[in-house]
């Protein structure tokens, strides 16, 4: 089962508003999911990112994969640069 992070998404017609999911890669965009970690909200000014750190880097370490955008949401709060930190001082 490969597991990534991603998002699904909520919210009325031209109101996106997504939920930031653990999920497997084989469910559907907005199926079932493992965990929920956070929200997503592009429509405000500015866009509006909530996701729980300590939950993301858990799943990270356990091996699951971030897709791109989920990827560059994580980037711009910083937790991607504390998992690079983490997996670099880990001994193989």
């Amino acid at each position: 089962m490969a597991v990534k992070i991603r998002l699904a998404r909520t919210g009325r017609k031209k109101m996106a508003y997504y939920r930031v999911v653990v999920a497997d890669s084989q469910m559907p965009r907005d199926g079932r999911c493992i965990a929920y970690v956070g929200t997503y909200a592009p429509r405000e000014n500015p866009a509006k990112v909530v996701i729980d750190e300590a939950v993301v880097l858990s799943w990270l370490g356990k091996g699951a994969q971030p897709t791109e955008t989920v990827k560059s949401l994580l980037k711009k709060q910083g937790t991607w640069k504390k998992f690079q930190a983490g997996k670099s001082t880990t001994p193989a």
